[in-house]
């Protein structure tokens, strides 16, 4: 599980550098041949006084003198903000910074409705400069007045800068704060609506007198504001904005912020220009012409011996629809992959695969307004007391892991039967204890499996399990054996997960260290090293084709890597929390990616951009989302102790307000009817504090009874499994 606590440590004094403190300048007895600096009646205003500017000049000659670098640059930067006085250089009044940003925020908020989520999007970059201006212009307790006032409002969706902030007195700290640095050196980019972006102009100029012109100077120095036509787009559309300020939502766009790169593109640099967006293969990987032949006779054997039902397709015929052919430009070859000759079990998981996919239950989607029945079994772990991090199903529904935080693995099997070994002499066990580790696990991942049931074809079950830990490694694990069999010791930090690719040859690790890393099970040292994130890469997850990985940190966004060559193709942006999960829709169209604010957003990849946002969790976390085979249902578990399911493909555009249902409580299945119309019941009533939006494309919601969904996955039979530890 991801979300663990980081820091950065740091030190507010400057170390001393050739045996003088930097930060200060400390008196010393001269020496006789040392020139005397100033005099007796220096001060008194007497003649032959010398002035604050004069004396710090002779000083700086002095250290630059003597080799003492670093305390001279500290000195003229210190230096460059004093007149010939000594007094700090102001600008104008500090107390009209927070007056102007107020002006500002409270026609915004005064305004029509339907504009309050676009304008209110400028309010935290105007404070952000509002306030380094102040403190630029050497207002300290203005600024610091200033800061601590309007602070609060952006605590919730901003709390890493804030306390980055809070650390600026001085204009000296503007000029070494990297966050200041960063905000000072980029624009920010806002997406508004014309109508609304022109009004704000216009009131901010009719108070040009009073302070309005310093805020358009800070919109037009510091900020990117994209203008757009409510007509010609969807998000601005008079609708659109006005379901927005119903539901008091207020999400960054997904192109808002610092970067001002385009929607999805993975090129920040902002001498790019408008980059365009590298083409995907997002295609299925095609079969080997030998693979393909065995199958298709393994399938004409078995038609043969049980033919298909009336009006069900043979399995040679669903193969044949299902299989892609030749090779394009939108898919990868196997020789891209570098992936290794098929074998006799690839054959039996192929055609277990089409005998799976077509006796499925299969999700039409919904219809007339009623979402389809989704079944759920939930596997719920007792007596754990709060040491279970991780749980993993594997893929042939016969076994189950448990990554503890005592530092090693569990294994159960999922129909209670004891679990053999391949070591002769020993007894089968009801669990395994797999040890090894020296920290915490938190990531285990099974090899790819599916279920058979012909005893007479090669094994399909998952035979190897890999383990992330706090001890910096990651372990693969035999599951005939028991035993440990490599140790993979890239990471320099933690490794918060593990996750194996569609084919089982290639595995991906995220880490505390800020990067993920690509290994191959042959060999022991990491064949790709991905890097970009700005914090920990929290969760993984390949495409089904397996030539990209994403990877979602608690920098709020994600990435997307291609395989072959570690190079970045797309960045989505527009979280709000830290992302704490990640899942690939089966037709390689789609990503869904959760945070910890409860929030589920749907990525486009072709085009890069945002598909929606789908509500309804409560905060905590989104530990697991799931795929059904048709890419239209969704599944999601987290720490509100809730299983949902998603319509994918309808609109969040209509009210879907109700209160979360199982807040580590009891409750019934709600499903997206019964909360709409709990939200029209409820409607002008005042929320109460357990209460959250739910968008109307939530099909269904399963409370568990006080216990956490660690897991969700969507078997290939389109039934769902889920598991959770039972927290008293």
């Amino acid at each position: 599980m991801s979300g663990q606590p980081t820091g950065n440590a740091s030190s507010g004094s400057r170390p001393a550098t050739n045996g003088i403190p930097s930060g200060s300048m400390a008196a010393s007895q001269p020496r006789p041949n040392d020139p005397q600096i100033g005099s007796s009646n220096a001060s008194n205003g007497q003649p032959g006084s010398m002035s604050q500017s004069n004396l710090n000049q002779i000083v700086i000659e002095y250290l630059s003198k003597k080799g003492y670098t670093r305390t001279e640059a500290v000195l003229r930067v210190e230096s460059a903000n004093q007149d010939a006085e000594g007094r700090p250089i102001t600008t104008g009044s500090g107390d009209a910074g927070g007056v102007k940003y107020d002006s500002m925020r409270q026609f915004i908020e005064d305004g029509l409705d339907i504009y309050k989520p676009d304008l209110r999007r400028l309010l935290w970059p105007v404070f952000v400069h509002s306030f380094l201006q102040l403190v630029s212009d050497f207002f300290p307790k203005e600024s610091r007045d200033f800061f601590n006032k309007f602070r609060p409002e952006f605590e919730a969706e901003h709390v890493e800068d804030i306390r980055g902030l809070a650390t600026i007195a001085f204009p000296e700290h503007i000029q070494d704060h990297d966050l200041a640095r960063i905000y000072r050196g980029n624009k920010y980019r806002v997406t508004l609506s014309q109508t609304a972006f022109y009004n704000l102009i216009m009131f901010l100029e009719s108070l040009e007198k009073s302070g309005g012109s310093a805020l358009i100077f800070i919109i037009q120095t510091y900020l990117n504001v994209v203008t757009i036509d409510r007509t010609a787009d969807q998000r601005s559309s008079f609708a659109t904005l006005l379901q927005r300020s119903k539901e008091g939502e207020d999400f960054p766009a997904e192109d808002e912020g610092i970067p001002g790169h385009n929607p999805g593109s993975a090129n920040v640099d902002r001498s790019a220009g408008s980059t365009v967006l590298t083409r995907l293969k997002l295609g299925p990987t095609p079969m080997e012409p030998d693979l393909m032949a065995d199958v298709r006779a393994e399938l004409e054997e078995k038609d043969m011996k049980d033919p298909p039902a009336e009006g069900q397709n043979s399995l040679v015929q669903h193969f044949e629809q299902q299989i892609k052919r030749e090779e394009s430009e939108e898919a990868p070859t196997r020789g891209e992959l570098q992936l290794p000759p098929s074998v006799a079990r690839d054959v039996a998981m192929e055609v277990q695969k089409v005998r799976e996919d077509r006796d499925r239950f299969k999700i039409e989607g919904r219809t007339g307004g009623v979402g389809p029945g989704v079944s759920v079994t939930m596997f719920t772990f007792h007596n754990t007391y709060d040491s279970i991090n991780c749980l993993d199903f594997s893929e042939d529904n016969l076994l189950v892991a448990a990554g503890m935080s005592q530092s090693y693995i569990r294994v159960w099997a999922l129909d209670g039967q004891a679990l053999p070994s391949a070591i002769e002499g020993e007894k089968p066990s009801a669990s395994r204890r797999l040890i090894g580790h020296s920290d915490a696990i938190y990531a285990v991942s099974f090899s790819p499996a599916i279920a058979s049931s012909d005893p007479l074809a090669p094994s399909t079950k998952s035979t190897h399990l890999l383990s992330a830990s706090g001890d910096k490694t990651v372990r693969l694990w035999s599951l005939e054996t028991w035993t440990c069999l490599v140790v993979y010791k890239g990471h320099d930090s933690p490794v918060w997960d593990v996750t194996w690719g569609p084919f089982g040859h290639f595995f991906v690790t995220g880490s505390m260290d800020r990067t993920a890393r690509l290994y191959r099970t042959d060999h022991i040292e990491d064949l790709r090293l991905f890097v970009g994130h700005d914090k920990d890469v929290d969760t993984l997850c390949f495409h089904v084709n397996g030539l990209y990985v994403f990877t979602g940190s608690c920098d709020k966004t994600v990435r997307m890597f291609t395989v072959t060559n570690g190079y970045p193709v797309r960045m989505f942006t527009g979280h709000t929390g830290n992302i704490t999960s990640m899942a690939c829709s089966p037709n390689g169209k789609l990503l869904a990616s959760a945070d910890d604010a409860g929030i589920i957003i749907l990525w486009d990849l072709g085009p890069g951009k945002m598909k929606k946002r789908m509500r309804g969790h409560g905060k905590g976390g989104i530990w697991s989302l799931s795929w059904s085979v048709e890419s239209t249902v969704l599944a999601s578990g987290g720490m509100d102790g809730t299983v949902r399911i998603w319509d994918i493909n309808s609109g969040n555009d209509a009210a879907g307000q109700g209160r979360i249902i199982g807040e580590g409580g009891a409750g019934q299945k709600i499903d997206g009817n019964a909360a709409q119309m709990q939200a029209s019941a409820g409607a002008g009533t005042k929320k109460k504090s357990k209460e959250v939006v739910v968008t109307s494309d939530q099909i269904s919601a399963f409370p568990t009874k006080k216990s956490p969904v660690y897991k969700v996955n969507f078997t290939r039979q389109n039934l769902v499994v889920a598991g959770g530890a039972y927290m008293p």
